[in-house]
C-alpha cells in the first residue's frame, strides 16, 4: 500500500509529449503560427509536489487561479501531515471518538474503503503506522526492526476504520492507528480540477499533478495527447513508450519513484500491508489509464500489490487499460491497450 505524497512526488514522470508539435508550429510561417489557438499555463508547489495546468483555447487566468485554489483546498481537506488539519485530528482520536470530517473526506474514504474491499487490503487506508515507521522519501528513512513491523502491522486494518456518511464522521477503533490518504489525494485532486474547467467551459486542457496527468479532450490539432511512460531503471524523463489519451488519465506507481538503500538493497515506497515489508514480487511499475484519476490512483497501488494476474484481473474487472512492467524489461498490457501505446525504447519488449 502506498504511503502519503511528500518530499519527493510519488508518481512517475508522465511528460506530455506535445513538444514536436510546439517546435513545428514555430517553424511555420507567421500566417500559420498565428493561427495557433490562445493558451494559459501555470506551474506552483501544491500536494508537495509541482503541478501543473494548462488550459488551450483561452487566455482567461482567473482560470488558472480558481485551478490553484481549488488544490490548495484539497491539500488542506486531505494532507495527513499537517497537524492542525482533519486527517491528523482522526489521527490522534484513535480508540477514543469519531471526529467530523468534511463531504470531500468522507468521499475519498469510502471509495478507498471500496478499493480495500475489493483488495482483500491489499490496498489499505490504514497504513500510516507502516509508513511511518520506515519514513521512506524523508531524511528519516531507516530500516525497522522485526518487532517495530510487527508492532505496526498490528495496526492496520481497514475493517477497523468506521465511516459514518450520514453523520459525517471517522473513527479508527484502536489507539495507534493512522489512515494516509496519499494513494489517492492526487487522483481526487486532478479529478476536481478537471470538473471546475469543464464547468467553466474548457474543452482542451492538461493537467499534471507531479506526474498524475490528466487531459481533457484533444491537442489543439485533433490528435490524441501523447504522454510518456518512465523509464524506470533511468533518469527521469527517460521513457519506455508513449500513451495516446483524450478525456483520460494516466498514473504510474514504480519501485524507483522513492526509496533508500541500506546494507546494499534498495528499499521502495510500496509497502506490503502482509509482511510490512516493501512489495518484492518481480514489478517495477504499474499505469492504470482510466477515465477518472482517482480510480487510477487507487487501482495502480492495488494492482502492484497484488502481483501481475490478480492485478491485471481486477483492471479488467474494473474495465481499465493497465501496463505492467516486470523487473525482466517485458511489458504486459491490459486487452484493448495496444492500440493507444507503443513502445519506443528497444531494450524492452511486449510480453507474449
Amino acid at each position: 500500500m502506498l504511503g502519503q505524497y511528500r518530499t519527493v512526488p510519488r508518481r512517475a514522470l508522465a511528460a506530455t509529449l506535445d513538444i514536436v508539435a510546439i517546435i513545428l508550429a514555430a517553424a511555420l510561417s507567421p500566417s500559420c503560427a498565428a493561427r495557433k489557438p490562445p493558451e494559459v499555463s501555470r506551474s506552483d508547489f501544491v500536494l508537495d509536489t509541482v503541478c501543473s495546468v494548462r488550459v488551450v483555447g483561452s487566455k482567461d487566468e482567473t482560470l488558472l487561479d480558481e485551478a490553484f485554489a481549488r488544490l490548495r483546498a484539497v491539500d488542506d481537506e486531505l494532507n495527513s501531515y499537517k497537524p492542525e488539519l482533519q486527517v491528523a485530528a482522526v489521527n490522534a482520536a484513535a480508540g477514543k471518538a469519531p471526529v467530523a470530517v468534511s463531504d470531500g473526506l468522507v468521499s475519498v474514504m469510502k471509495r478507498d474503503l471500496e478499493y480495500s474491499r475489493l483488495s482483500d487490503g491489499a490496498f489499505d487506508p490504514s497504513v500510516g503506522p507502516l509508513v511511518k515507521i520506515w519514513g521512506i522519501g524523508t531524511d528519516r528513512a531507516r530500516v525497522p526492526s522485526r518487532k517495530e513491523i510487527a508492532a505496526a502491522l498490528a495496526l492496520v486494518g481497514w475493517r477497523d476504520i468506521v465511516l459514518d456518511e450520514s453523520a459525517k464522521t471517522l473513527f479508527l477503533k484502536r489507539a495507534g492507528m493512522a489512515v494516509d490518504l496519499g494513494s489517492t489525494t492526487k487522483g481526487y485532486a486532478a479529478d476536481a480540477v478537471a470538473a471546475l474547467l469543464r464547468s467553466r467551459g474548457v474543452k482542451k486542457a492538461i493537467i499534471d499533478l507531479g506526474g498524475n496527468v490528466m487531459v481533457i479532450g484533444s491537442r489543439p490539432d485533433g490528435k490524441p495527447w501523447r504522454v510518456g511512460l518512465q523509464d524506470p531503471y533511468e533518469e527521469r524523463g527517460s521513457l519506455l513508450g508513449v500513451a495516446s489519451l483524450v478525456d483520460e488519465t494516466m498514473v504510474t506507481s514504480g519501485v524507483y519513484e522513492r526509496f533508500f538503500e541500506s546494507g546494499g538493497k534498495r528499499y521502495h515506497h510500496i509497502l506490503d500491508t502482509k509482511t510490512g515489508y516493501p512489495v518484492d514480487n518481480g514489478i517495477m511499475s504499474v499505469t492504470v489509464i482510466a477515465p477518472r484519476s482517482f480510480d487510477a490512483d487507487g487501482l495502480t497501488t492495488t494492482i502492484f500489490a497484488l502481483g501481475r494476474e490478480k492485478g491485471m484481473e481486477l483492471a479488467r474487472s474494473r474495465g481499465v487499460g493497465a501496463i505492467i512492467v516486470d523487473a525482466d524489461r517485458k511489458v504486459y498490457l491490459s486487452p484493448g491497450l495496444s492500440k493507444d501505446f507503443e513502445i519506443t525504447d528497444p531494450a524492452f519488449s511486449y510480453a507474449e
